[in-house]
């Protein structure tokens, strides 16, 4: 419910004010640019701020007979202005020889329309009101923007953690609100500050002076370059000099420096009186110098891309609102009719189209189905299995429709009992891992009439293989078969291409081969990449973890299954033939680039990903790789690839686990916790941990990692992981 509120919430201060926050970023682009051409202008003089007030009142009183003013801008140039010839005149000089350098910076008609634009939208009064709110309107947006961030992405310690990559407009709309979150935070607040001093909202107090005028005194008159305030002051703390009007005692120097006001007798230089500038009218120079940029090339151009993404966040935003698959159930069966009830806790939607498959898959069967969502719980009066299909939301939360689950389960009775499923939809990139699908599990588990059939099956990055193989087995159980179709959820791909077969080598005991391909079109793809293949004879995607061995040349490791259609097909591939297949960009699996030791660690085929980054590593950076298999024998297949990377120093290590050959069987997890004091030592010193393999194994895996993090280096696994030194791909 809470993040309910704050992404409506979000939603609606975005639509509110959608017309005039693209007015008004696009404007703040064309006005960002203004400083900078106004900062680029010839009038700065090298070393200038390093004058004291007294060389530069000199060098200028040399040069002008009657200089009314002298200012020093947020540029740094200074100006003077100056009668000469009867007129007053305004314009740059050098303070070491009054040369005149041009006459005042001038607002172009550009900045100029697009300044009255920005400000007030040519509505005067009621524009600069509507202005204050809109930027009112882009500070609450981006505060709302904060919290749905730092809930999807786990809590905000994980704020900057690697944002998994779901769709263009879902990734870069948190990646670059993350980026532009504090220029648009500044520009908003800066603007709603300005606007309520406009208004008089925020009292601006006014510099008054008492002057003793009977004290004032015209001796000792004492020389200009004896005033010690001016002796003492250097020209960088000025803002501006006026000169005193007449030659009357009555009449001074009135000085503003960065921080202060400063009176000063015009004879003797003594200071009559001095004030610090009140907070209000310091707080007030600041807003408008990070609302403007005035003054600085680098904040002006960062403003500019804070506005300039205002627009982008606007569109992405939209377009993730509505491509976000509407929650809209249709039951051909009324839920009291069913004994099979599917529960769905969906964030976006994705998890829903899996449920929505299962579902139509079942009543083809013939079974009378139920599809709910979980906050939908309650009493099914012939229900005799139920099936959970739930993801997992930042720290380990409910989605926003499984939110209230727990407790209907604990207060709502079944009165008959009941077996049940619970798969879990996530990203191992996260920290919690489909934990709420977990915490349902247990929940489900404690209730006195329910039974579970098996343990919790995760599905990681909407891996459709994962669940189509959960569902299969499930099936298998119940003397099902299903045909399911993938929903159209898939990685971003290159364009097909055409793979020759140019070696495969079989380990027939265990229907296990290696194939190895050469791109004829070259496409590119580097180890741990995806190979998508689609039979025809289903017409659904197969992905392959892929091991890049040389250039254009590339290795899958399979399995084969009796039934396998994918499987059986590369199996009947010999040399020479081609596949036709695409390549799946999977850059969470990426070997990293600027690390020296990097663990892998795989069973079986998924081995295969990491003969490709072995074949591809130097001698500098040490790789050791854990591998399990059933018997010596299972390893033949990799052996010549593992020894070639040995004898050229690719590999450091290689330490297999097979389980098959002694009474009490070893597994990779047995190798790691052996190991726990050098795995620790290498994530402490910034190397990686790679896994590649089942999701079972990868359990195993994860809950013996944290163990040697918590005790070896008392920090929890999360920190490594959100750090981008542990990488999965487990299926």
């Amino acid at each position: 419910m809470v993040l309910s509120v704050w992404r409506y919430s979000h939603l609606i201060l975005a639509i509110v004010s959608s017309l005039f926050l693209l007015v008004a970023s696009l404007t703040g682009v064309i006005l960002a640019v203004e400083p900078i051409s106004n900062k680029v202008r010839p009038y700065s003089v090298d070393r200038a701020d390093e004058l004291t007030l007294t060389e530069t009142l000199t060098n200028l009183n040399s040069e002008y007979d009657e200089i009314l003013s002298i200012s020093r801008d947020r540029n740094g140039f200074v100006s003077v202005s100056a009668i000469i010839d009867g007129n007053n005149e305004q314009f740059y000089v050098s303070p070491f020889t009054g040369e005149r350098l041009g006459a005042l910076i001038e607002k172009a008609p550009i900045f100029q329309f697009n300044t009255n634009l920005h400000r007030s939208l040519f509505l005067k009064t009621p524009g600069r009101l509507l202005i204050g709110l809109v930027s009112l309107l882009l500070f609450l947006i981006a505060i709302s923007g904060i919290v749905l961030i730092a809930k999807r992405q786990g809590g905000i310690k994980y704020f900057f953690a690697p944002v998994v990559r779901e769709n263009f407009s879902q990734f870069n709309h948190v990646v670059y609100s993350r980026i532009t979150l504090l220029p648009i935070i500044i520009l908003s607040l800066s603007g709603v500050y300005l606007s309520l001093l406009r208004f008089e909202l925020i009292p601006e107090e006014q510099m008054v002076h008492e002057v003793d005028y009977e004290s004032l005194t015209d001796t000792p008159n004492t020389p200009l370059q004896n005033f010690a305030l001016l002796s003492n002051t250097k020209l960088g703390e000025l803002r501006e000099l006026e000169y005193p009007f007449s030659e009357f005692v009555e009449d001074y120097y009135t000085i503003c420096l960065k921080d202060r006001e400063v009176l000063m007798n015009q004879f003797n230089g003594e200071v009559i009186t001095e004030k610090k500038y009140p907070f209000m009218t310091i707080a007030s120079s600041w807003a408008t110098v990070l609302h403007t940029g005035e003054g600085s090339i680098v904040w002006s151009a960062i403003l500019g891309l804070g506005s300039l993404s205002i627009p982008f966040l606007m569109l992405t935003g939209f377009i993730i609102y509505f491509k976000r698959p509407k929650i809209r159930i249709k039951n051909k069966h009324a839920k009291n009719d069913c004994d099979h009830i599917i529960l769905v806790g969906t964030e976006g939607g994705t998890t829903l189209q899996y449920a929505q498959e299962f579902h139509k898959q079942l009543l083809k069967t013939g079974i009378k189905s139920f599809l709910g969502l979980m906050n939908d719980y309650s009493e099914y009066k012939k229900m005799t299995q139920l099936t959970i299909f739930t993801a997992t939301y930042g720290q380990g939360e409910a989605p926003i429709s499984a939110n209230r689950f727990m407790e209907l389960a604990k207060e709502t009775l079944q009165t008959q009992p009941f077996t049940f499923s619970v798969i879990g939809f996530g990203s191992t990139a996260y920290p919690n891992y489909c934990k709420f699908a977990y915490e349902t599990y247990e929940t489900l588990k404690g209730l006195s009439n329910a039974k579970g059939l098996g343990e919790v099956h995760t599905v990681n990055d909407q891996s459709f293989e994962a669940f189509s193989n959960w569902a299969n087995r499930w099936a298998q159980t119940m003397g099902l078969t299903l045909q399911l179709e993938k929903p159209k959820i898939s990685l971003a791909k290159n364009q097909v291409s055409d793979f020759e077969v140019i070696h495969r080598s079989d380990l027939e005991e265990e229907n296990t081969f290696l194939l190895t391909l050469k791109d004829v079109k070259g496409k590119r793809a580097v180890s741990g990449d995806l190979l998508s293949i689609t039979p025809k004879e289903d017409g659904r995607e197969r992905l392959y973890s892929i091991g890049k061995l040389g250039r254009n040349t590339l290795a899958i490791s399979v399995k084969k299954y009796p039934n396998g259609i994918c499987s059986n097909l590369l199996g009947q591939l010999d040399k020479g033939q081609v596949l036709s297949a695409a390549v799946a960009k999977n850059r969470h699996f990426h070997p990293p680039k600027n690390t020296k030791d990097v663990v892998l660690i795989a069973t079986g085929t998924g081995i295969g990903p990491f003969l490709g980054m072995i074949a591809t590593n130097t001698p500098k950076r040490k790789m050791h790789l854990y591998w399990g298999g059933r018997t010596p024998q299972s390893f033949k297949l990799y052996q010549p690839y593992i020894d070639e990377a040995q004898a050229k120093k690719k590999l450091q290590s290689f330490t297999p686990a097979y389980s098959r050959v002694q009474t009490k069987k070893v597994y990779v997890q047995h190798l790691i916790k052996k190991d726990g004091d050098k795995v620790a030592e290498i994530l402490n010193k910034g190397g990686a941990v790679m896994i590649c393999g089942s999701i079972a194994m990868q359990r195993e895996i994860m809950n013996e990692l944290q163990t040697i993090c918590k005790s070896y280096l008392a920090k929890d696994l999360s920190y490594y992981q959100n750090k981008g030194q542990i990488k999965m791909d487990c299926y």
